[in-house]
């Protein structure tokens, strides 16, 4: 551990699985992006963890003591790899911080409890950087949901006095945080439901592709308003936030068991439209209900590059501009990655990095477990 350094990496593994992202950030004079990466996770791999993350599945504790192991290699490798790109020698950074793969969140059962992998032990001791992970279950001790926890680390970059800010992460999972100006109000931050997860496994299913590039399958087929009725009618969109959900609830299980209400034949293609039309419209519903006002949408994470996508959501949330975090000098690619290695800062300073108004937790705190380097 260097503790005067002011170099920090971030790894961010999302619900998608598809790839390890990783930033190296600088925190000091302000926090600004230094380097990114990104390692690819194998077809083979990405199946094993939406298994063990599929609660139909009944996956065994064997297979989540084996992909913790595995995951711990990759997110290792993938830092060595990272430091390898940059010539920066791993004594030059101060701590890493992984989120970890989530597997399980179930933040509202009579024993709440979320479970990311990726053992933190393999990470500090290949690297022989200190590593901070497991940083959702103290904020879930102090009575919070665990998620979403960017909103803190976009109250830090993001915020304006001049205008209200709505920032949209949308990664397999999408998520909101609201900085409003008046400091008489509080930031807000929630998930809004399936960001990319039903769009990347219904092309998955049928064209054998892991993402529906520029949302350009989408675009050729028609809404089914019909079907987009009966998935906005799922409870968790009726709910006031703090809320904050996963692949448990939003899966293809889910989506075949509401096909199989409709009487008739629906085309494939005609579902990832209406798909598109889910994300954006629960996306739109949730910031509309925050404020009417004047405000600026900034969109983050691998939805930030479906075309359709934004063009739905610059349609439902006219005359309010949406862009890209690129407008505010940040890649929208990189933004949770960068997330945690602030994160992992915050941590080693004693400092907290979760928001109540957020969670739902009763205190804030200082979020994550150290696990020390060589």
């Amino acid at each position: 551990m260097n503790p005067e350094s002011t170099y920090y990496i971030g790894i961010m593994s999302g619900t998608s699985a598809d790839a390890i992202d990783l930033t190296l950030i600088n925190t000091h004079p302000r926090i600004s992006l230094l380097s990114s990466h990104s390692k690819p996770i194998s077809s083979e791999l990405q199946k094993e963890i939406h298994r063990l993350a599929d609660p139909s599945q009944n996956a065994s504790i064997d297979q989540l003591g084996e992909l913790d192991q595995r995951l711990g290699n990759a997110f290792a490798e993938a830092v060595l790899e990272l430091l390898d790109k940059t010539r920066i020698p791993a004594q030059q950074i101060a701590a890493i911080g992984s989120h970890g793969q989530t597997v399980r969140h179930r933040p509202c059962g009579k024993y709440p409890f979320t479970l990311q992998i990726g053992d933190p032990n393999i990470i500090a001791a290949h690297t022989g950087i200190t590593t901070v992970a497991d940083f959702r279950r103290r904020d879930m001790a102090a009575g919070g949901q665990g998620a979403p926890l960017v909103p803190a680390f976009h109250q830090a970059i993001f915020s304006s006095n001049k205008i209200d800010r709505a920032i949209v992460n949308i990664g397999g999972m999408a998520n909101i945080t609201w900085l409003p100006t008046s400091q008489q109000q509080s930031v807000i931050g929630f998930d809004t439901g399936p960001g990319n997860v039903l769009l990347d496994e219904w092309i998955q299913q049928h064209l054998q592709q892991r993402f529906d590039s520029n949302g350009d399958w989408a675009a050729q087929g028609k809404l089914n308003q019909t079907l987009l009725n009966l998935l906005l009618a799922e409870d968790f969109f009726q709910r006031t936030h703090p809320k904050s959900t996963g692949r448990e609830m939003f899966n293809l299980s889910w989506l075949r068991d509401h096909l199989e209400k409709i009487e008739g034949f629906i085309s494939p293609v005609d579902v990832q439209r209406t798909l598109v039309e889910l994300t954006a419209k629960s996306i739109a519903d949730s910031i509309q209900q925050l404020s009417a006002d004047q405000k600026e949408i900034f969109i983050c994470g691998g939805g930030a590059f479906n075309q359709l996508l934004i063009q739905r959501l610059q349609s439902l949330l006219s005359p309010h501009p949406v862009s890209s975090t690129a407008a505010l000098d940040i890649n929208p690619r990189w933004i949770e990655a960068m997330a945690f290695a602030w994160l992992a800062y915050q941590r080693m300073h004693n400092k907290t990095g979760n928001i109540c108004t957020v969670t739902g937790a009763k205190s804030t705190s200082v979020l994550g477990a150290i696990y020390f380097g060589g």
